[in-house]
């Protein structure tokens, strides 16, 4: 049987179920398996040319025992979400040569044009099918910087056990990420407006999971990558696209834009699966508490700075926890005193060896918002492919990362549709690039959203009043 143990304590183990639905552990720390499923080569050439789904069910079901969703129910699940109905096509996650080795894994082609789609989607049909079984209802809490709302809201907006609460920071997402959240008029979901940071946002979120007889009285969830499930479903396309490149033979390296670290560990999970991946290379932008931590072994916040890739701008990267559990060798009560000091002094720092560890698993580059739309310039002018600032900082980080051959393809994530922001495309190459045509109408619907200050206690109110665990 699957079982799950906190980052700060081991506790007791929890079941598949029980971590997907409280998201955070009652201690406040991160799920995380109890032991990883490990796989040899044979495994991964048995799913070489397989569809996206079938690696999915391959893949997922060691995480999962039987007697919590049986492979049957497991498999539909999956069909469903990872179909042409949802992905627009059978190819789910396809990869584009860009030349010299380099590859786009394009990782938008879901319903709100965000690689959180990938993951969302699968978690909206687990939460709703383990809650009609149990007769439950939740509240999820969420917050983001721009993608996993959206991504989140569509995920949830059908899903008759759930009351979801997105929060995002005020005037700091662009136009087109607020929209996909805000021009949803569903009587389950509630977007709020933030007075400040996505920082501020998420810790809003960790101060609601901290508070025991709300978490009780609502039935909180998180839908933030700090939900294990979100993880265990991104390792999908690291393995799917490393499969077209021919692993499990050769080695294949990633390039990730990433801010809470979530993307990138999910791909440090595959790869601690048994998947031949060599680079794992963390890109940031100009708010680079990661890139920073990773050249001096401090992990310290500094003022959030807005830029051009604003999923991006964040100080206070959740999903670190998970793995610097890792680094420490899963020594808990190390990892939870880390953890509290950074919480009361922003800052925490680990010893040398540990740091040349950690080289060991990522390579880490920043990019600047000038250098972002230089990237996106020039790969307009040399090939005519338009992309996002996220995906140009993964490029553009891509590009800086020493140690791999000519021979060795390099494969950049590319998170989100360049639609999604026109403005910096539109600056960079001169050309203002369209909206699918699903989303045509999305800059003249309504909005539905409320603007809160920064307050535990005024979101706590908005939340009681509006949540309907009573009526389950």
């Amino acid at each position: 049987m699957s079982l799950y143990i906190s980052t700060r304590g081991p506790g007791t183990p929890v079941s598949f179920t029980s971590a997907l639905l409280s998201g955070l552990a009652p201690d406040g720390g991160l799920y995380i398996p109890l032991s990883w499923p490990r796989h040899d080569t044979a495994f991964y050439k048995q799913l070489t040319g397989k569809s996206y789904a079938a690696v999915a069910f391959e893949l997922l079901r060691p995480f999962l025992a039987n007697n919590e969703i049986d492979d049957k129910t497991l498999r539909a699940l999956i069909d469903d979400t990872y179909s042409a109905r949802t992905f627009g096509s059978d190819d789910v996650a396809p990869l584009r040569e860009i030349g010299g080795r380099l590859w786009l894994l394009e990782l938008f082609h879901g319903p709100t044009l965000s690689f959180k789609d990938y993951a969302l989607q699968l978690l909206g049909r687990l939460f709703d099918h383990v809650l009609e079984k149990r007769g439950e209802r939740l509240t999820i809490i969420g917050a983001t910087s721009g993608d996993t709302g959206s991504a989140a809201i569509e995920a949830c907006r059908s899903c008759r056990n759930i009351d979801i609460f997105i929060l995002h920071p005020h005037e700091r997402v662009s136009p087109v990420q607020r929209r996909q959240m805000t021009t949803v008029d569903s009587p389950n979901v509630f977007n709020l407006a933030i007075e400040g940071t996505f920082d501020d946002c998420q810790a809003l979120v960790k101060t609601l999971f901290a508070d025991s007889a709300l978490r009780h009285d609502l039935n909180l969830s998180a839908v933030n990558s700090i939900n294990w499930a979100r993880i265990m479903a991104q390792t999908v396309y690291y393995t799917t696209a490393a499969l077209q490149l021919g692993a499990p033979a050769d080695a294949v390296s990633f390039a990730v834009p990433t801010g809470n670290l979530g993307n990138v560990y999910a791909a440090w999970a595959a790869r601690h699966m048994g998947l031949n991946l060599k680079r794992l290379v963390v890109a940031s932008n100009r708010n680079d508490i990661l890139t920073r931590f990773f050249e001096s072994g401090t992990m310290r916040t500094e003022k959030v700075i807005p830029s051009l890739s604003p999923s991006m701008d964040i100080q206070v990267s959740s999903n670190f926890e998970r793995y610097l559990c890792e680094l420490l060798g899963r020594d808990h009560k190390k990892t939870a005193a880390l953890m509290k000091e950074f919480a009361d002094t922003k800052s925490f720092s680990v010893e040398a060896p540990l740091l040349d560890d950690a080289h060991q698993d990522f390579d880490a580059q920043r990019c600047t918002d000038e250098q972002a739309l230089a990237t996106i310039r020039k790969l307009y002018e040399d090939t005519g492919i338009i992309i996002d600032p996220h995906t140009a900082v993964g490029l553009c980080a891509a590009s800086h990362s020493a140690g791999a051959g000519p021979d060795e393809p390099m494969v950049v994530v590319s998170t989100a549709h360049p639609a999604k922001f026109p403005d910096a495309v539109e600056k960079a190459t001169g050309r203002r690039p369209e909206l699918p045509a699903a989303l045509t109408s999305l800059m003249t619907r309504a909005e539905h959203f409320s603007v809160l200050p920064a307050d535990a206690g005024t979101l706590k109110s908005f939340v009681r009043q509006r949540a309907r665990r009573a009526a389950a």
